[in-house]
């Protein structure tokens, strides 16, 4: 007999809670307060949104400053 490879997918969970992905889904869809997303996936996720934050704000602060409407700030409007 072979040993089942670890796997993250959701075919385990499938075989756990009914042994059919249709009936999986349809479960999810009734108990929405019951599914949760894995911790390792929500600080995966946290992680990542703090690094793009981080590298958005280097990217604010390393870019020049542009005058966008220099005419309206002395007061002269030309036509």
């Amino acid at each position: 007999m072979t040993r089942r490879k670890k796997t993250r997918s959701l075919a385990d969970k499938v075989q756990i809670r009914t042994g059919r992905r249709k009936d999986y889904k349809k479960w999810r869809h009734e108990n929405p307060d019951q599914v949760t997303s894995s911790t390792r996936y929500t600080q995966k996720k946290r992680q990542q949104r703090k690094v793009q934050a981080a590298r958005k704000l280097a990217r604010q602060q390393q870019g020049q400053e542009i005058a966008i409407h220099p005419d309206a700030e002395s007061g002269g409007e030309e036509r």
